[in-house]
């Protein structure tokens, strides 16, 4: 019986060539964006669940409580010994402090940017990244000796054993390959090559461990504890961590300072503590997953219900024979199995060609294995019986109840085949989703379009900026000097951060004769006096800074002066500030600009001179004749530091970084605002397809009778028409509802206006009504003698 209902399966499927085919593409692209979205979510799920006992360990992160709370993943440079020699909580506990694109060369023609990462040995055994050579036991417990991952090793050494050869990092460090760790996997949030033991810090950035700080917190000295069993994170955030505070701050700043633990489980997803991807966003691609197979499902049942009434004498025949309402069932059942195999099988091999689409657009490592990814073939059994159930229970029980002799005149009301109201819910629901996706993409293109192309407060154009590896003030002099003697150069400026910069510390503020702090924190830039004229920054009172390469003098902006509670900025020139204990005179306020991203307020902010801190040079370059310009920033920089490795990028570069999230997250949207709107016009195709094979005689009539084109296009269209406008009123209000909680991430954003639904409405009517136009007008052009001939 199977067989036999598998060959009648393929037999009228391989007739009904169109309505198979629009079924196929249908549900292969809805199936494929499936498997796509449940591969990157499996994906950024995996995050760090590999290692042991992962459910007890925990960094140590930092909250400075003021007016608002300062979240940052660092912890004080005497934090992690005071936690290990004072508390008997943790089990293990490991420093580490991550360090960016350093230098690191095996001799001078070869060096490389590499991450590299100080730890105390218990790292490796806090953490499961394995050793090729050597064992954790012995990892990172002599100075001055070096991991690194097989990967460095070929590039570095080729076949050449690497253990016991030299490197250079940064020229500061001479250190010996002690040995090899396996490739660390790409579902880590720890992407550092190079691990060296953590005394060795001393020598390479001695101004970060210099003193037992407890004032100051680098976002990149980190602590991560795995705790002992029946030790919960809830005891040690409410005894032990809050004690270290009161022992080592007085009253006030213990209040200020205060540590608690992040399960290793959150780090990947906090975006407060630098996760790289917000749950948010993974349950959005979900949900549009799983619209996107509804949607093609949506058609498979709309075009099987329009079919029914073709299908009508068929069903009497059988019907009259004996067969019964289940095998009736079982057959469409079957031909709905049928063809979402042969979706599955187009979605898997679809998915393959897009995959390093994907990965280019996330920057990721995504992979497709259906050999060993028990997950990935759960997830497609279910996906495909999902399908087939959706697609095909109601459809197979509409032709199953037909009753044989109304069946066999061929006269079944479109009630009976669950036409009208039905096919009319589907096509609304289709189209609602697809108005969702669209308008959901104006919105994100406007607020991003806004956040990079608004008056940030300075000027970000024609700006290059170059890495200073030695800030030494004969280096940066010379530097800047030979720099601003180019022809195409008409500003040359240092700092440590850009105007606008993801990396920027905050520190305390005393002001003028207050005896207590202030109770809001200040960010700090290190600049020099020709900062505000080649970012032109406006001066909104006083002067800018003199040349110095200490702390002398201090900028304020508009919205320190209001933290402040002075009248003008006039009433703070003069005074005196400490600032991160650092006294200065304040002589100028410049005017707000925007030196986060547009989702943070403008916050209080001083700008300093303090040459030690320079690790950026910024450079105002003319467009005319850039190429020869760029060369020579090049000649004369690595002139400078030949041992380094020569990098520009432009600040509107910087700038995008902001929204980079943001960027992907519309590029996916777009991509499947298209899916879903193409999958909807093939259900519309088809549907007016069955439509005018319907409709065939009386088209002829209607044109013997003198009935216009327009008239029998209007036939076709005005029923979508005003399904269309139903799919609106429905989707417009969720779509403002989700953008407006989208948008309350940004403090400066866009308005969800009238205009952005007006275009979503007209680019779905216009793609609707082509579809539906070209199809009805093949059916208008038909000879009516030939259409009233046809029986």
């Amino acid at each position: 019986m199977l067989r036999n209902h598998f060959k009648i399966a393929f037999r009228k499927l391989s007739r009904q060539k169109s309505y198979t085919l629009i079924n196929t593409v249908s549900l292969s692209l809805g199936i494929a964006c499936a498997i796509l979205i449940f591969t990157l979510v499996k994906y950024h799920l995996s995050f760090d669940n590999f290692h042991a006992d992962r459910d007890r360990i925990y960094r140590v992160y930092t909250e400075m409580h003021s007016e608002k709370i300062i979240y940052n993943t660092g912890v004080p440079n005497p934090f992690g010994e005071a936690l290990r020699n004072g508390y008997s909580v943790a089990e293990k506990l490991t420093r580490i402090t991550l360090m960016p694109k350093r230098v690191v060369s095996l001799s001078p023609e070869k060096k490389f940017e590499e991450d590299i990462a100080f730890a105390d040995p218990e790292f490796f055994k806090i953490f499961h990244f394995p050793l090729i050579e050597g064992t954790p036991q012995t990892a990172l417990k002599d100075k001055n000796t070096v991991l690194i991952t097989e990967s460095i090793a070929r590039k570095y050494f080729g076949n050449t054993d690497p253990v016991g050869q030299m490197l250079h990092i940064d020229q500061s460090l001479l250190v010996r390959v002690a040995g090899v760790l396996r490739d660390l996997p790409p579902n880590s949030d720890f992407r550092s090559q190079i691990f060296l033991p953590y005394p060795n810090l001393e020598d390479h950035s001695p101004w970060m461990v210099e003193k037992d700080w407890w004032m100051s917190v680098n976002k990149e000295m980190q602590c991560y504890v795995r705790l002992k069993p029946g030790i919960t994170a809830r005891f040690v955030n409410e005894t032990t961590l809050p004690r270290i505070s009161s022992t080592h701050y007085d009253k006030e700043m213990a209040q200020y300072f205060r540590f608690k633990l992040q399960p290793l489980s959150d780090v990947h997803f906090n975006t407060d503590l630098r996760g790289k991807t917000d749950k948010k966003n993974l349950r959005t691609f979900a949900v549009i997953g799983f619209l996107l197979v509804v949607t093609a499902c949506v058609n498979f049942v709309n075009l099987a219900t329009a079919q029914a009434v073709g299908r009508s004498k068929e069903i009497g025949v059988r019907k009259a024979l004996g067969s019964e309402r289940g095998m009736l069932f079982w057959q469409f059942i079957i031909e709905t199995a049928v063809i979402a195999c042969f979706a599955m099988l187009a979605a898997l091999g679809l998915a393959y060609l897009v995959l390093p689409v994907v990965n280019q657009w996330f920057e990721i490592q995504l992979s497709i294995n259906l050999s060993t990814d028990y997950y990935l073939l759960t997830f497609l059994g279910g996906l495909l019986l999902f399908t087939i159930f959706l697609s095909g229970v109601y459809p197979g029980l509409i032709l199953a109840r037909f009753q044989p002799l109304v069946a066999l005149k061929g006269k079944l009301p479109q009630r009976t085949v669950g036409g009208v109201s039905l096919r009319k819910g589907l096509v609304v629901t289709q189209f609602a989703i697809s108005q969702l996706l669209i308008i959901g993409t104006l919105v994100i293109t406007n607020q991003l379009r806004y956040s990079q192309q608004s008056n940030m407060g300075f000027g970000k154009d024609a700006v290059v900026i170059l890495p200073v590896p030695d800030n030494t003030k004969a280096k940066i002099s010379t530097l800047g000097s030979e720099i601003s003697q180019m022809a195409g150069v008409e500003m040359v400026t240092f700092f440590d951060t850009p105007p606008a910069s993801e990396t920027i510390g905050s520190t305390g503020i005393t002001y003028d004769s207050r005896p207590e702090h202030e109770n809001f924190n200040i960010s700090v830039k290190a600049v020099d006096y020709q900062y505000l004229p080649t970012f032109k920054i406006p001066l909104a009172a006083g002067r800018n800074l003199n040349p110095s390469d200490t702390i002398r003098e201090y900028l304020l902006n508009e919205t320190t002066v209001k933290a402040l509670r002075l009248a003008s900025p006039q009433e703070a020139l003069g005074k005196t500030a400490s600032i991160n204990g650092y006294p200065g005179t304040i002589v100028g306020v410049v005017k707000d600009f925007h030196f986060k991203s547009f989702r943070a307020a403008i916050e209080p902010l001083c700008l300093t001179t303090k040459s030690e801190n320079y690790g950026s040079c910024g450079v105002k370059v003319r467009l005319s004749n850039l190429a020869s310009t760029l060369a020579g920033l090049e000649k004369s920089w690595t002139k400078m530091y030949p041992s380094s490795i020569y990098t520009y990028r432009f600040m509107d570069e910087e700038i995008e970084r902001f929204y980079k999230l943001d960027n992907m997250l519309l590029r996916l949207i777009q991509a499947f605002a298209g899916i879903a709107i193409f999958v909807g016009c093939l259900g519309l195709y088809g549907l007016v397809s069955f439509m005018a094979a319907q409709k065939t005689k009386e088209i002829g009539v209607r044109k013997v009778l003198g009935a216009s084109m327009p008239s029998i296009l209007w036939l076709f269209g005005k029923e979508f028409v005003r399904l269309l406008v139903v799919a609106f009123l429905l989707a417009a209000p969720l779509a403002w509802w989700v953008m407006n909680s989208w948008l309350n991430n940004f403090v400066y954003r866009v308005e969800v206006g009238a205009g952005i639904f007006i275009v979503a409405i007209l680019v779905t009517f216009v793609v609707a009504l082509a579809t539906v136009g070209f199809r009805s007008m093949k059916a208008a052009l038909m000879n009516p003698i030939k259409t009233l001939r046809s029986e």
